[in-house]
């Protein structure tokens, strides 16, 4: 039987998914962060399979989401995009930290995914902490500064007014490169990642995130399977059920 707890984890509030009989066990961890507009329930199927392949499951409401919200139009939360992609990679820390310290998690056995706000979320993170085990992306984008110039300029054409000063989208572009894996390649060190991107994707486009894949095969030579690429030729801004899967499975292999 698999457990569903609701619980917050200092002001976080998460949806904690276990086996029964499990729950008290010291256990491998997957987080799993929701993408933009989304809520942590509206992912139940990706930590139904987890919990079913013997993970400790954590799913965190993302700032201005879900139990979080305060009551934000879909356009005023797009201007805080960043504030809450660089909000949730900093909170997985302190997630860890806590079940760390309950000795409910492996530190040593811990996974990272997420898909589209939550696929860049995970590969900020990877970029930031050394103690993740590896990751997945699903319809995410490593190049941070470069996605984000990419979505000003689409606000641009279609003149939406951005509300930002010059000098707070340069002071935006800076904090961003601490979490830019683009930037910074080396910090994955032959770590397990997996993508998962659809050709047709309209929101988060594809060719970014294939393009990194691309440069960075070469540093993962003599890995083998540690870092692949998942295209769905037809698929646009959703997760087919064989990406669902192929995560699920991508961890039971590596973490």
């Amino acid at each position: 039987m698999i457990v569903v707890e609701k619980k917050t984890i200092q002001h976080i509030p998460v949806l904690h998914i276990v086996k029964q009989k499990q729950f008290k066990e010291k256990m491998p961890l997957i987080v799993f962060f929701h993408g933009f507009t989304s809520t942590k329930e509206r992912n139940m199927h990706y930590a139904y399979l987890f919990a079913e392949k013997g993970f400790r499951v954590i799913m965190p409401e993302a700032k201005y989401h879900g139990t979080r919200s305060e009551g934000f139009s879909e356009a005023e939360l797009s201007y805080r995009f960043w504030d809450i992609v660089i909000t949730s990679i900093e909170e997985l820390s302190t997630i860890k930290q806590e079940l760390v310290e309950e000795d409910l998690v492996d530190p040593s056995r811990i996974g990272v995914a997420g898909t589209s706000m939550g696929g860049i979320t995970t590969l900020g993170a990877l970029a930031k902490y050394e103690w993740i085990k590896g990751g997945v992306s699903l319809m995410g984008n490593p190049s941070f500064e470069q996605f984000a110039l990419w979505q000003l300029n689409e606000m641009e054409k279609r003149n939406v007014q951005i509300g930002l000063s010059q000098e707070q989208i340069s002071d935006l572009l800076n904090q961003l490169k601490q979490y830019d894996l683009s930037l910074r390649p080396e910090k994955l060190n032959q770590r397990p990642l997996l993508f998962w991107h659809g050709k047709l994707d309209p929101v988060v486009p594809y060719q970014a995130a294939y393009h990194f894949y691309e440069q960075n095969r070469k540093s993962y030579e003599g890995t083998e399977g540690k870092f692949e690429f998942i295209t769905d030729e037809n698929a646009g801004h959703n997760v087919s059920n064989s990406g669902v899967e192929a995560t699920a499975n991508w961890f039971e292999k590596h973490i």
